[in-house]
């Protein structure tokens, strides 16, 4: 497999997304840094309305299965009550900044969820998942490109 199908198949993994894409482009490939941000943030902005429309026409299909059932009414507690609070303060700048937090938990599978469950019109999903994605790469690249030169003094070079 190719650096560039890594970056885009570590994009598109729940839970992981930009949080690992980015820091793989960063140390493992030779990649210049602006394309590394554009293949992780184009990816993951065109992941964001295929979760949207798998929720918004497949999942009901989906949901007939108990066990599958059981996982999604435990899931959409879970992130009710994460992205709710977001969203009852600042709409849809309140999704896309819990988009944009680069921590377990959010991205964009969880903010195509939560954006779901509260009822987004899908115009307004895409606003935030774009803003917050853009936003998570950003914070990604920057912490990766300064933790490395923060720690570089204990590595040895050779």
């Amino acid at each position: 497999m190719t650096d560039l199908l890594r970056l885009i198949f570590l994009t598109l993994l729940p839970f992981l997304e930009l949080r690992a894409s980015i820091p793989y482009g960063i140390f493992a490939t030779d990649f210049s840094l602006l394309t590394i941000f554009l293949v992780c943030v184009i990816t993951n902005i065109l992941l964001a309305p295929v979760i949207y429309l798998f929720l918004d026409k497949l999942i009901h299909i989906f949901l007939k299965i108990k066990v599958l059932n059981r996982i999604y009414q435990k899931t959409i507690t879970k992130v009710q009550h994460k992205v709710k609070k977001y969203v009852d303060r600042y709409g849809i700048l309140g999704l896309a900044i819990f988009i944009g937090i680069p921590l377990p938990g959010s991205g964009v599978y969880s903010g195509a969820l939560g954006a779901y469950i509260l009822g987004f019109k899908f115009r307004d999903f895409f606003k935030a998942a774009v803003l917050g994605v853009v936003i998570a790469g950003i914070i990604v690249m920057l912490i990766s490109v300064m933790g490395n030169e923060t720690f570089s003094f204990l590595i040895k070079r050779v």
